[in-house]
């Protein structure tokens, strides 16, 4: 049977945090341990020079395409990491997580690579087509509450519950070291990065490229959220951890409504800067890189180039590394934005 005695303590943000949940950063040597580990089981995702964004920012400008991964987002690093460092005391019963479709994919895919059970919770009206592709990885999946934070209060009262091991999609150390092994990737392939842009949900991509190429390449390290779904800009901002009650972006990698205490405290020492985009700047760039470089990318997957383009003269001159983090859009979102 697993073991049921853990319970949850007393969190800085608003959301659960158990003992197993150690809020001390990743160093580089467990994030170059988990880099080993991801060549075990993942292909290397390529970084690749884009002549046309180069035109358009006078800049060297790099993809880094987690696009290309299993799963098609970057999330399957730390998917990876948590089944195979799982304790074995929740392998009977397995890991919980709250996803609007790329976390849950990725866990269920580590799941599926260690023989661990995986239980889901998605908002009502979650994309479909991630239900259906979390599901063929063998997870279980639950529609519950309206929004992902709603699924998210679900999951945690389940792990208290039913001893599950709660993975956080921003206060899981073993989660952020293996998403982190991308910078390793970025840094082993461009070392004279100056500027790295990327995608901000709950921050856990962010935070691995500050610890990586922050620090290995002395880069600036920019975040994008969309201005419809900006908790953590805010917080970053106003030097607090405070929930917006609610987000409204189309971009379900985005639509996070509390910022984490341990992606928090990175991206409060190493982050440049945050900056927002519309929804309509997100759309606009979905089309750019479907009919310009022909990668079929998601609003969260396009939003470090949405932002790149956004922050323009500024890029002039420099190496920039832009990830396109996750390529799941379902048929209706792109018809729409097509249109």
């Amino acid at each position: 049977m697993s073991d049921r005695t853990f319970k949850p303590i007393e969190s800085p943000d608003s959301t659960t945090v158990f003992p197993y949940h150690d809020l001390t950063p990743p160093t580089l040597s467990q994030i170059y341990r988990m880099r080993a580990l991801m060549q075990s089981h993942l292909p290397r995702s390529p970084l690749v020079r884009s002549d046309i964004l180069s035109e358009r920012l006078d800049a060297d400008v790099y993809l880094k395409r987690e696009d290309t991964l299993p799963t098609g987002t970057f999330k399957v690093r730390g998917g990876i990491a948590l089944g195979h460092d799982l304790d074995e005391r929740f392998r009977e019963q397995g890991l919980i997580v709250a996803s609007t479709g790329n976390l849950g994919q990725g866990v269920a895919y580590g799941g599926r690579e260690f023989d661990v059970p995986v239980v889901i919770g998605v908002p009502e009206g979650a994309n479909p087509s991630k239900v259906a592709a979390m599901e063929r990885l063998g997870a279980r999946v639950e529609q519950r509450g309206t929004d992902f934070d709603e699924a998210r209060e679900w999951v945690e009262s389940r792990a208290v519950d039913e001893g599950y091991r709660l993975v956080s999609p921003g206060n899981d150390r073993n989660l952020l070291a293996g998403i982190a092994t991308a910078g390793l990737e970025v840094v082993e392939d461009r070392s004279d990065v100056d500027v790295l842009v990327n995608p901000i949900g709950s921050g856990s991509s962010a935070t691995g490229y500050c610890l990586t190429v922050g620090k290995l390449c002395d880069a600036d390290v920019i975040g994008v959220q969309s201005e419809d779904a900006s908790a953590v800009y805010e917080a970053w901002k106003g030097g607090h951890l405070k929930s917006k009650e609610s987000v409204s972006t189309f971009a379900e990698g985005l639509a996070t409504r509390v910022p984490f205490a341990l992606t928090m405290q990175v991206l409060r020492e190493d982050l440049t800067d945050i900056v927002l985009v519309s929804d309509e700047a997100l759309r606009q760039t979905i089309r750019l890189l479907l009919e310009e470089e022909h990668i079929l990318a998601e609003g969260a997957g396009v939003a470090s180039v949405a932002g790149a383009l956004q922050l323009g003269d500024e890029l002039r001159g420099k190496t920039v590394v832009l990830p396109i983090s996750g390529r799941n859009i379902d048929a209706e979102t792109l018809a729409a934005v097509l249109e």
